[in-house]
């Protein structure tokens, strides 16, 4: 049965209102009618049958006809602090991620990063990526949507990380503490921030800005990994220990 997302905002009573670019691919592309059968979802967790009653140029009128149970989000909750790739690197990060099971993904503008936005075009970019992170939302039956937040810069970053939480720095510089030392020596979280830096890596001075804060640097292994690689590599390992996986 197709599964579409709509803000919780667009569910009122037994009633719920599609509008945006599903519009035209349920109407055209799927050619479905009044009286045909969905999914939908409003990205919370909440995922309701439901049929079309009226279809119109800019939105499809829908009724309610139950509500269904699901446990596809993790209970631990991982934010991926990635630092802003090349090209369409980021797609793929979030796309990856977001099938995982990532809650949420906050791009950083660090030292190394080669690609700089400004202006509108840092809501542009967010926006794409926000549209990313729901189709792949879509594709791989999720409940949830991870957000996807704009680009943000180390200050911004730090600031929004409440107490509490495990902080992890994938570093190819830590030849000492490992992923798997930090994870088994740790009470179990409620919640977990993973940094993963551009292509060059985190400078020197981000390094020791996290140790500063009392997060835990640590090494994957032997290997240098992609940055496209490392942060979907790191969220497995994260999310199999606690139980989230397999």
């Amino acid at each position: 049965m197709p599964r579409f997302f709509v803000q919780p905002e667009q569910i009122k009573g037994n009633t719920a209102l599609i509008t945006g670019p599903d519009v035209k691919h349920i109407s055209r592309v799927l050619r479905m009618a009044a009286g045909d059968a969905l999914t939908l979802l409003d990205g919370t967790g909440s995922v309701y049958l439901a049929e079309i009653c009226e279809i119109n140029k800019e939105e499809i009128l829908c009724r309610l006809l139950g509500q269904e149970k699901t446990d596809s989000e993790p209970n631990l909750k991982v934010t991926l602090v990635q630092g802003l790739p090349k090209g369409d690197k980021m797609e793929t990060i979030i796309q990856k991620c977001t099938e995982l099971g990532v809650h949420r993904i906050i791009p950083l503008a660090a030292a190394r990063s080669v690609v700089k936005l400004e202006g509108k075009k840092v809501a542009e970019r967010q926006e794409r990526w926000q549209r990313v992170a729901m189709e792949a939302a879509k594709q791989c039956r999720r409940t949830g949507v991870p957000e996807v937040q704009r680009l943000r810069n180390w200050d911004e970053v730090l600031a929004g990380i409440p107490s509490g939480v495990l902080a992890l720095m994938p570093w190819e510089d830590e030849k000492q503490q490992s992923l798997k030392e930090v994870l088994q020596s740790v009470a179990a979280p409620s919640e977990v921030y993973l940094f993963i830096g551009p292509e060059g890596g985190f400078a020197p001075e981000e390094a020791a800005r996290v140790r500063e804060k009392g997060f835990h640097r640590v090494t994957l292994g032997s290997r240098i990994l992609r940055t496209e690689t490392a942060g979907p590599a790191a969220l497995t390992m994260v999310l199999y220990h606690y139980g989230e996986l397999g």
